[in-house]
């Protein structure tokens, strides 16, 4: 451990070694590791944090959300999608910055800052609850998995059978990571399937049947121009709690961003190499995570290895997760606009299955059936995913506050990740009787843009407060994060005033 009396500026590039950031046990020291050189066939290993983060951003906001503006408010309203993925791109970026630097989750970053630990991992353990404490992917995926079994969707009187398929997704999605050796890596296999499956199917659909002024209006909506070039930023009589959900989950969205870092820590990025991951129940070994990063000294060797790490961090983040987001929020809203009629309000129990209607009628039972398999596996493929993020945010919280807590686990964080993965299973099976999927939906994607807030200005503060100057995004990329919070900050305002009126 460093000398906790050594002094030390984040404006010098060389200078001594802090003993810690704020509040909280001092960091290790260490030369960042050797990365792999930097080719396609490393870039293919190495990736992967993004694809986890993009099947939870391709479900509710790409195959629930985005379909449910356009088909209301039209192709216009796609100038939000463009803004979001911008801002929650810079954000993510910010955090995985932290994470390569220190070997931290960002989250274990945010308690160094005043005034205390225990107050902000109480307040980021709140907000994990009220954004992915909603099983609203999981009562989603019951839709097409209903019609997929009866040949209707689901309606008034389905309630029961409806709660039941939900409640029995979160139960494989549970049993799914207790397999494999890292569950990093086992939600890596599954989520790159679906992502591939997914895209395949939707870039099929699309091509098939829908026409070719559909996808220029598509394109022109990402500029929020009409096909006659008119700005139409926003249409009169706009839900903003609907857009404001649209907004936040049009990327990843809250919690969702944090956990990209925590993905990028158990995959080795950096620093994370030197902290350890969370392994599964079932096929994985004790490892030891330490509860504290470890830093390195900001030479010259060190950031030329830096700026190697950072490019497979951008190749992750920009190719594979921000592309992604665009891609398939382009797809699923294309082929929503061709398939549903203008106007329509879609809610109800079926919110997850209505493509598949639609496109039973344009391409026959077959395609219909095909695309519940799609909806399906696109929700329960996210559920997948907010399952991990809530007991991995936890797990990682906690672990890193309470040495009371690493010794009753004998030092093993499986014990208390697979805990909080049943508590959170548990009280998924109470939820999901209290609302109908849209509002699920809807109360998880506004809690989102919120903590993006909340988490934007702190990652200002932090990086700031603890990085070398060297190792600082530039002064552009700070400003897109400083936007960040003021975008969604608009969003949170305009929610409380249309709910105040209401």
């Amino acid at each position: 451990m460093p000398d906790n009396t050594t002094e030390y500026s984040p404006d010098t590039d060389n200078g001594p070694l802090p003993a810690s950031s704020g509040t909280g046990l001092a960091w290790n020291v260490a030369d960042l590791p050797v990365p792999p050189d930097f080719n396609f066939r490393n870039a293919l290993r190495i990736i992967g944090p993004g694809a986890i983060v993009l099947s939870m951003s391709i479900g509710l906001g790409e195959w629930v959300l985005g379909p449910l503006v356009v088909t209301q408010y039209g192709f216009t309203m796609l100038w939000v999608v463009t803004v979001a993925i911008i801002l929650q791109l810079a954000l993510n970026l910010e955090f995985v910055r932290y994470t390569v630097y220190t070997g931290e989750p960002v989250i274990n970053g945010f308690l160094r800052l005043a005034p205390h630990p225990l107050f902000w991992g109480g307040i980021y353990i709140l907000f994990s609850l009220f954004h992915a404490g909603w099983p609203a992917w999981a009562a989603a995926s019951a839709a097409p998995l209903f019609a997929g079994f009866t040949g209707h969707l689901p309606g008034p009187g389905d309630e029961s059978v409806m709660r039941w398929l939900g409640i029995m997704n979160l139960l494989i999605c549970a049993a799914i990571v207790a397999f494999g050796g890292k569950v990093e890596r086992t939600l890596e296999i599954v989520n790159w399937l679906m992502v591939l499956f997914v895209f395949g199917f939707l870039l099929f659909v699309c091509l098939l049947i829908v026409p070719a002024e559909t996808w220029w209006a598509g394109v022109l909506g990402f500029f929020g121009l009409t096909p006659g070039f008119e700005f139409l930023l926003i249409p009169e009589n706009v839900s903003w709690i609907l857009i404001g959900g649209f907004a936040a989950f049009a990327g990843a969205g809250g919690m969702a961003n944090l956990t990209v870092s925590n993905y990028m820590r158990d995959k080795g990025i950096g620093m994370g190499r030197e902290v350890g991951y969370i392994p599964t129940l079932i096929g994985g070994r004790k490892v030891v995570v330490s509860p504290v990063g470890s830093v390195f000294p900001a030479n010259e060797t060190n950031m030329a290895r830096w700026r190697v790490w950072w490019q497979y961090v951008r190749c992750d983040q920009v190719l594979v997760w921000a592309a992604g987001c665009f891609v398939g929020m382009f797809l699923n809203c294309i082929l929503a606009a061709h398939v549903v009629p203008a106007g329509t309000e879609l809610s109800g129990l079926a919110i997850g299955a209505f493509q598949a209607e639609y496109l039973a009628r344009e391409g026959g039972e077959l395609l219909g059936f095909v695309t519940l398999v799609n909806g399906f596996w696109i929700l329960f493929g996210s559920q997948l995913v907010t399952i991990d993020m809530m007991a991995r945010i936890n797990t990682d919280l906690v672990w890193s506050m309470s040495g009371r807590v690493r010794r009753m686990a004998g030092n093993d964080i499986r014990r208390l990740y697979y805990c909080l993965l049943g508590a959170f299973v548990l009280w998924g099976c109470i939820a999901i009787n209290l609302a109908q999927p849209r509002a699920l939906v809807l109360i998880s994607s506004n809690v989102a843009g919120f903590i993006l807030v909340v988490s934007a200005i702190h990652i200002l503060l932090l990086n700031h407060k603890a990085l070398p100057r060297a190792v600082r995004s530039p002064w552009w990329a700070r400003g897109l994060v400083g936007c960040t919070a003021l975008f969604y900050g608009f969003f949170f305002v305009q929610n409380v005033l249309e709910l105040l009126s209401r």
